[in-house]
This record gives C-alpha cells, structure tokens and sequence, in this order.
C-alpha cells in the first residue's frame, strides 16, 4: 500500500492524539473532515491503520521494571513455537526472532526484580528453551510510542524509514 504525505500526516496525528476529531485533524493537514474520514476508513480497510487504543503509562498499573531477555533455544524450534508459549505470560509485551546467537528476544514488564526473576524462570522451565541471558532496564533513554516515526533534529524529516 502506498501512503501519500496526508495519509503520513494523519498518521502522525493518530499517533500523537487517537481521539482527535477528523475536523481537528483536517485543520493540521488541510482537509475537510469529511475526507479525512474518508483517508482513515480507507487506511483502516487496506490495514496500514490496525486499530485505536490508550496508551497507559506501566508505573500506572504497576509494573516499575522491566527487562530484555534473550531466548536460546534447541534444535528447530519454529518462531511459532516461541510465539505461542510466550502469549500466556501477561509480563512478556514484546517478543521477535532475531539474528545473532539468540533466537528471540524478549521484552518483560514487571512489578519488581523478583517478579521478572519469577518470569525469567518460568520461561527458562519451557521445554524448547536452553538458557536465558537478561539484561534489566535501568532507565528509557528514547520511549517512542508505538507508530510514530522520528524526525531528524536537522529538517524534521522521517528517520529509519
């Protein structure tokens, strides 16, 4: 699918506020609301927009720390495998494959360290895992939400992408 600037624009605008108006939106980007509803629902049909949600902050609901946890695990374990295991920890928000020595990588929420060590050793107890090796996170340094693209500081364009 192919995003033109107002499709990248109202994009940007969900992101920054999922419950602004259309007419809200369309004053940002230079359309009636009208068409911008018009852009949402197309993007929404083709899947480049998969859905609205709240952003929650995780000290809010408790969970203080966090942690990156690499996953090694024997012989062919199929990423389905993995994906499948690790949906039934609510503490594991993120998991992918990834290239390097470990085969995926895992990103946990918690209340505290021994709530992820808890974590850590219920998925080191799964019987396609080998080991585990966890790093905890200290502080966020760069915490984008989930679809907004950086800039670059020197002429506001697009960065990764």
């Amino acid at each position: 699918m192919e995003l033109d600037r107002l499709d990248r624009d109202i994009i940007a605008a969900l992101v920054e506020d999922a419950r602004a108006t259309y007419a809200e939106i369309g004053h940002d980007v230079g359309l009636s609301a009208s068409a911008v509803k018009r852009r949402v629902d197309r993007l929404r049909e083709t899947g480049a927009i998969t859905g609205f949600s709240a952003r929650v902050a995780p000290r809010a609901l408790g969970w203080n720390t966090e942690a990156y946890v690499e996953l090694f695990c024997q012989g062919k374990t199929k990423p389905s495998d993995i994906a499948l295991a690790m949906a039934r920890y609510p503490e594991v928000v993120a998991a992918a494959t990834i290239t390097g020595e470990a085969d995926a990588l895992l990103h946990i929420r918690a209340t505290d360290v021994r709530h992820v060590e808890r974590v850590i050793e219920r998925i080191a107890a799964e019987t396609f895992v080998v080991r585990t090796k966890s790093s905890i996170v200290l502080s966020r340094l760069v915490d984008l939400p989930t679809g907004a693209v950086a800039s670059d500081p020197r002429n506001g364009s697009p960065v990764g992408g």
